[in-house]
């Protein structure tokens, strides 16, 4: 049986509707940085097809090395005028900067990463690999909250995922590189807006 994070870790991948705290450990992931507005943003697709096509190159490589599900897509969110979080909606989505990332298993070298991209380089060599990187991500202390719904609603959900940090004593922190991150275990080609199922984190510290 493959082995699939989001159901051996259910408190990554699967937090309730009502917010919680959790410390989020050491994860290796594929990243590919950008901006722009990604429904829109031809930079955005070609690191979406760069991200799942290392990915899978990965995965089919390596089968005798491990059996596995690729985890679902994340990102890490700011916008170019320096919004930070507190539940207000973003209307320019042009501003938006991104970054990108697949987690990988632990068995993913700098080596096996390499070979990925010379492998499908050859097969995509439209695409620049050259954009993504392996990365060693410790988020540390988030608060988080499963989204139900669309994209554009997360607003009032988000000013609800601070609120509860903040009455817990905590502060929402997007310090040092730390930023709203949200994981996307829906697929929106194939699910309504109103049933897509997006987790919601933002990293928080001591107030």
């Amino acid at each position: 049986m493959p082995i699939d994070y989001k159901k051996t870790e259910k408190d990554l991948y699967q937090p309730k509707i009502t917010p919680s705290i959790i410390d989020v450990p050491e994860m290796k992931f594929i990243v590919v940085d950008g901006k722009g507005d990604p429904n829109t943003s031809d930079e955005y697709a070609a690191a979406i097809e760069l991200l799942y096509g290392l990915s899978y190159t990965i995965k089919m490589g390596n089968k005798a090395v491990l059996e596995y599900v690729v985890p679902p897509l994340e990102g890490y969110w700011e916008v170019a005028d320096d919004f930070k979080s507190c539940g207000a909606a973003i209307t320019d989505k042009s501003k938006f900067v991104w970054t990108m990332l697949l987690r990988q298993p632990d068995f993913v070298t700098s080596a096996v990463f390499d070979n990925a991209k010379t492998a499908f380089a050859k097969k995509k060599p439209n695409l620049d690999t050259s954009k993504a990187r392996l990365e060693i991500i410790t988020e540390g202390l988030c608060v988080q909250v499963m989204h139900i719904g669309s994209y554009d609603d997360e607003p009032a959900t988000i000013a609800a995922l601070d609120r509860f940090a903040v009455d817990r004593g905590y502060a929402v922190d997007m310090s040092g590189g730390r930023r709203h991150h949200e994981i996307y275990l829906s697929d929106p080609r194939k699910v309504v807006p109103e049933k897509l199922k997006t987790v919601l984190r933002h990293p928080i510290g001591k107030a």
